[in-house]
This record gives C-alpha cells, structure tokens and sequence, in this order.
C-alpha cells in the first residue's frame, strides 16, 4: 500500500504536470543546481535560536511538539503579529513564536494553560492570526499525552525512520493533517508533521549519535520556500496570479492557483535532489531555501498570502 509520503510525491508530481497558473523554469533551475556548494547547506537549527539545542535531547523533542502544535504557521497580516523581547528587539513570524515559547519552557514546562492565558502569552502589536485553532490545537496535544501518561520523546523514541515517524505523527494529532482537492484528486502536504519528523531525526542524530533516515521527506510546502523560488527564477506565476500576489491580495485555501504553488514547490525540491545524486536531501534543501528567505532584502517578490493552519 502506498504510503503517505509516496502519496506526497505522486500527487504533487499530478499537480504540476497540470499546472496552468505556476510553471517551474527549468533551464533557470539547473543553472542554480550546478552553481549549488552542498557543504555551505546546514539545518535551519544548527544556529541554535534562543539555545534550543543546549537542552537535552528529551527536552528538545518534547518542547518541538509545543512548537510545531501552534507554531509554524500562518503569521502574516496587516499589520504583521509581531512582539518585543526582553531586549527590546522587534521580531516576527516564526522566530518570534520560537522566542516566546523557548522563554516559557526554560521556565515552566507545562503549557496546560485556559484561552485567556494562551492569549495574553501571545499577545503582540495585534492578535496572532487563527488564535482559537492554535488553542484547539493545544488543547488537543495536552489531552493526548495526559491520556498516555508518558512524555512525547518516550513515545517517539523507537523511531528511527521518517515514514513510521511520520505516520505516527498522522496518526495521533489530527490538526498535522493536509490535504487538499485539486481537478478531482487528494492532493497530500503534510508540511507541519514533515517538518516535525525532520526536526525530531536531525536534533536525534546530532545530540544522540543515532542512526536516523529522513531521506524519503518530500519537503514542507509553504509560502516562504515558493516565494524565494520566484525571486530567484525558478517558480513562474501566470499574468493572473502574479497580479493577485504582488497586490498582497488573499488566496483561498485549497484553490487551484495555492495549490499549484504549493505542490510545484515540492518538485522543485525532488527535481534538486536528484539532480544532485541524492547527496542531499529534501529536507536539508528545504531548510536552505528557506534560511534564504529570512534575508528579507532580497525578497524582491512578496509571498503569496493564505489563511490556514497548514503553513
């Protein structure tokens, strides 16, 4: 039976041999690729924001549930959900959910907490978007781990490789779930619960010395990694649709033009991989792209805008 990264793969790969609003260039593509230096490539963690990775392996993987639960995604908005620091720096988006929930979990474990509190504790210049998805979300996580009376890293720990992680991950929290329609087929994603497996096998080779296998994720289709894409050439919009993004004008979850950007963005990733022998993998040029993106003076394209609780 295939299995859901398959599932990924294939469906995504439909989406883009049908695409009528994306296209990729590919002759723009190879001459990335054959510029590309692997060894400057590093995991969007090695840089240790806010001294994650000074905890102990346990402590991570737990904390990476929290993260991953409410975190990783959807903070645009106008004006964007941003917060001060304890410095007085102004930061946004996912480094800010990243500071705010690092400070707590240093302090105070638990994140068992009412509506009120999880608002106040992420109250910025305006209310982070899908405020009561997050929450349900939370809820969600705390109900399942009070019921198994057992840490995350305890149930996680035998898994070593990213399709049973990652089914395990499916399986048990029903907000990682990310499909869409697209001309009468299932289009799979599952960017949160990729990025969550791959999390959760890069930090356990690194601090555990373990063998792990994250070579069969596809990548997490978002809209960062498509916009860097089309500032560098590789991802073209049709008149259309760029008119709709460069006008900052909403997109509708699961419509044919988000869902096209979404799955041609995963090919790019495979077409990279394979391209480079496999030497590589998706995830690790995932993080690549997506670490360029965070230099937000060479965006020169804005992102394409979607409400949702799957990026």
């Amino acid at each position: 039976m295939e299995n859901i990264l398959s599932k990924i793969n294939s469906s995504t790969k439909y989406v883009s041999e049908n695409s009528r609003y994306v296209k990729i260039n590919y002759e723009r593509l190879n001459k990335i690729i054959d510029k590309l230096d692997i060894s400057k490539i590093k995991y969007w963690l090695d840089s240790n924001p806010y001294g994650l990775l000074d905890l102990s392996c346990e402590e991570i993987i737990d904390f990476l549930l929290i993260y991953h639960t409410i975190g990783d995604y959807c903070f645009w908005g106008d004006p964007k959900w941003k917060i001060k620091t304890q410095d007085g720096k102004i930061i946004d988006g996912s480094y800010a959910m990243l500071y705010l929930l690092m400070t707590r979990y240093k302090e105070e474990k638990s994140f068992d907490m009412s509506k009120e509190e999880f608002k106040e504790f992420l109250k910025g210049n305006v209310q982070i978007p899908l405020l009561e998805d997050r929450y349900q979300n939370l809820v969600i996580m705390n109900n399942f781990l009070r019921e198994r009376k057992m840490s995350f890293y305890e149930l996680i720990k035998n898994f070593y490789k990213d399709e049973e992680l990652i089914d395990f991950i499916i399986s048990n929290f029903s907000y990682f779930k990310d499909e869409s329609e697209y001309k009468g087929r299932t289009i799979y994603f599952y960017k949160r619960a990729q990025l969550l497996a791959s999390d959760i096998l890069h930090v356990r080779k690194i601090l555990e010395h373990v063998k792990v296998d994250f070579s069969h994720l596809p990548g997490c289709a978002d809209y960062k990694i498509p916009q860097v894409m089309r500032c560098m050439g590789i991802l073209e919009f049709s008149d259309e649709l760029a008119n709709l993004v460069d006008n900052k004008i909403e997109l509708k979850e699961g419509s044919e033009m988000e869902v096209e950007i979404r799955a041609n963005d995963l090919v790019v990733l495979d077409y990279m991989a394979e391209k480079l022998n496999e030497r590589i993998s998706r995830m690790d040029l995932n993080d690549y792209i997506w670490l360029l993106g965070q230099d937000k003076s060479k965006m020169t394209k804005p992102y394409h805008r979607t409400l949702t609780k799957h990026y």
